[in-house]
């Protein structure tokens, strides 16, 4: 079994920073991209910022030059920056990664956290 566990998030006024951590545990022999998406009331999931394992990054346009996302790959952990925040940027933040597990070396998994509430007040 694998668990994207993630912490952070919460309420914070315009301009403020959070800092958003996922850790991936469980039975685990490789991790691919790794990356955060998010979800705000009736819209669909967008991505907002991937990493490769060499740390290749991407951002959604909205977020290029306000979020950093890094990882740690022997944590296996990922973590998401959000400074200059916007209250546009109110949603459930949810950790992504494509995971090789012990068990079935042929197949990239894709896995997903619980989500973590993002609220940001004007």
């Amino acid at each position: 079994q694998v668990q994207l566990v993630e912490s952070g998030g919460g309420l914070v006024q315009a301009g403020g920073s959070l800092r958003l951590s996922c850790a991936a545990s469980g039975s685990i022999f490789s991790i691919n991209d790794m990356g955060w998406y998010r979800q705000a009331p009736g819209n669909q999931r967008e991505l907002v910022a991937t990493i490769t394992t060499r740390g290749s990054r991407k951002y959604a346009d909205s977020v290029k030059g306000r979020f950093a996302i890094s990882r740690d790959n022997a944590k296996n952990t990922v973590v998401l920056q959000l400074n200059s925040l916007k209250p546009e940027d109110t949603a459930v933040y949810y950790c992504n990664a494509e995971i090789i597990i012990i068990s079935d070396y042929g197949t990239v998994y894709n896995y997903w956290g619980q989500g973590t509430q993002v609220t940001v007040s004007s």
